[in-house]
């Protein structure tokens, strides 16, 4: 997700910079008598925010009866929840209560709520303390100071993403999915002060530290008998071709999916039919390779319900006014291409992110409330976006 407003937790810190010891295929997800195009797709939702909005006093709802969050989606044919991981988000420290999310411990809370609901789990691995997004990959403050010594960065990419994913098996929690990276549009693991001095993609680095951590995931694998699938994450379809060329020649082609963002407000003029034909041109040119839209968003109302400024304003002329209609439109609509170029999911970017008490480092509430599946009672939206996946296909 592109943040744009004004503006080790598994391996001891002590093993970050040594090496560690290194170390089932999805689920069906096909309910009986679907249409086979429709059941062998992923409707998915990043519900990074659930537990989070729920420490803050939020109750969702449905048909105004209070009802935990994991059970709606899975009950409106949700099959694939997302979660973002944080290396160490210590920023989290000065906010509200002091308490951490999306670290390890937030995640896998997270992980055994969603296999409880009956649904898969995509890892976003944002290998930063914070949003990691085309404009800003920054390294976890623990790997500072190896930022240039690629050897020992690589080595500890490495032993992070085994030591995790190794510690998830151990408790019955290992993703069917993981993602190397957030919206990996310049090269990642950056100073601060690298990032911020204007974009940066050095292909040589940025393959070895890629494949290092596919390493990881593939010894995973063979270690537990168990598979993970490995996803590259593209911000704008546009973006997607000449990006996902610099990771073939540079190597990196060990992975099973290809993910992308799309949303009208950062991605336009890209239309629904050009995100369409650039889904069927990557799977013409890597055969094999999965293709799915890993983020997309679309807002129901251009009202607030808080004093967070919201961080999506516009809606594209076919899908206007902005209402809970035009929402599921727009989802359904995008869905539908993705379905006929052969995509196989799309992931739906925070729909219960609602207002709250709480704060973010930009303000008192939610960025996104008016882009939820939810209205401001947090009841879930009547004709809005959650019905998209049980649409009729």
């Amino acid at each position: 997700m592109k943040f744009r407003i004004a503006c080790l937790l598994v391996c001891s810190p002590l093993l970050l910079f040594s090496h560690c010891k290194k170390h089932q295929g999805m689920p069906d997800i096909n309910p009986p008598g679907t249409d086979t195009t429709a059941a062998a797709f992923y409707f998915g939702a990043d519900l990074s925010y659930v537990n989070e909005m729920e420490d803050c006093g939020v109750v969702y709802k449905e048909n105004a009866a209070a009802k935990d969050p994991y059970r709606i989606f899975a009950d409106n044919n949700c099959k694939l929840v997302r979660l973002r991981l944080w290396h160490t988000p210590a920023w989290y420290d000065t906010l509200n209560s002091g308490k951490r999310y999306s670290d390890f411990r937030d995640v896998k809370k997270s992980i055994q709520r969603a296999k409880a609901a009956g649904m898969s789990v995509l890892l976003d691995f944002h290998l930063s303390d914070f949003w990691a997004d085309p404009s800003r990959q920054w390294i976890p403050k623990a790997w500072e100071p190896v930022a240039d010594n690629l050897p020992v960065l690589k080595d500890s990419v490495y032993n992070y993403i085994a030591q995790t994913l190794s510690s998830l098996n151990a408790e019955g929690l290992l993703p069917e999915m993981v993602q190397i990276g957030n919206e990996t549009n310049r090269g990642i693991l950056l100073s601060q002060q690298v990032n911020d001095a204007g974009w940066v993609l050095d292909w040589n680095r940025n393959g070895q530290l890629f494949n290092s951590a596919i390493r990881a995931v593939r010894d995973l694998e063979k270690a537990t008998g168990k598979k993970v699938k490995v996803a590259l994450h593209i911000a704008g379809p546009a973006d997607a071709k000449w990006l996902m060329e610099g990771f073939r020649d540079a190597g990196v082609t060990d992975f099973d999916m290809i993910g992308l963002s799309y949303y009208w407000a950062w991605h336009k003029p890209t239309t629904i039919s050009d995100c369409g034909n650039v889904i069927t041109e990557l799977r013409q040119k890597y055969p094999g390779k999965e293709v799915m839209i890993f983020e997309t968003g679309y807002i129901w109302t251009t009202q607030s319900n808080d004093q967070a400024g919201n961080i999506i304003s516009e809606v594209h002329p076919a899908f206007a006014p902005a209402s809970p209609e035009n929402q599921q439109k727009w989802l359904v609509d995008l869905t539908k291409e993705v379905m006929k170029r052969g995509g196989t999911g799309v992931i739906y970017w925070e729909p219960a992110w609602v207002s709250s008490p709480c704060r973010t480092p930009w303000g008192q509430g939610s960025h996104q409330e008016h882009a939820t599946f939810f209205d401001f009672q947090n009841n879930v939206l009547p004709n809005g976006g959650m019905y998209w996946m049980s649409h009729k296909y």
